[in-house]
């Protein structure tokens, strides 16, 4: 375990703060409140295989790494040097059950294994063929969740869940307003709603 991570985030409950993560201009973050929503729908299990593609700073990896300690965590990311961040949040928190491969989904997935029993899909061009992949090889009783950021991708996702026949479907639109200071005065200001959607693969 990394000497930094006690002092990091000490604690058994999710939420990390998120400027405690390493970051990289242009990268996307799942912010606190949107990450807790993610876990909670993944609904994860302490010996979790979860397959996080396109994991992006890593957020969801470090959280799922911590809460699933005798589980393992996949992190699918399709640029080396956002490959390399993961890595290196993963080691800020002492996280060490996070593989993370470096790939284009949906053709990298191909020859990943375990097979997952969890499945977190945080954006892609080809989002229905990645779902598509990922339900073929998801685990009975498996769960699958995927964010949209725009209309566009929350129709491609919905109609890609009909079509696979996903169970237990639930969606869930983010609404979040954080203190912020500005000038001489502290204003409410929204973080950038994201749908997530998730259901259950029965049989």
């Amino acid at each position: 375990m990394s000497p930094e991570s006690p002092s990091l985030w000490p604690y058994v409950t999710p939420g990390i703060a998120d400027d405690l993560f390493e970051r990289l201009p242009g990268i996307p973050l799942s912010k606190r409140e949107v990450r807790l929503i993610l876990l909670s729908q993944l609904r994860l299990t302490h010996d979790a295989i979860l397959w996080d593609i396109g994991a992006g700073t890593g957020t969801i990896a470090v959280e799922s790494g911590l809460l699933c300690r005798q589980g393992k965590i996949i992190a699918i990311e399709r640029d080396e040097d956002v490959a390399g961040l993961i890595r290196r949040n993963c080691d800020r928190f002492g996280v060490d059950n996070v593989q993370v491969i470096e790939g284009s989904a949906p053709d990298c997935l191909k020859a990943l294994s375990p097979y997952p029993s969890h499945a977190c899909i945080e954006g892609g061009r080809a989002i229905a063929d990645i779902l598509q992949a990922v339900w073929e090889v998801l685990q009975p009783g498996g769960r699958i969740v995927a964010t949209a950021g725009n209309l566009e991708s929350l129709y491609q996702i919905s109609e890609a869940f009909a079509g696979l026949q996903v169970r237990q479907i639930e969606v869930v639109q983010s609404a979040v307003n954080r203190l912020e200071t500005r000038g001489t005065h502290q204003v409410l200001a929204a973080v950038s709603p994201i749908f997530v959607l998730s259901g259950e693969k029965i049989g």
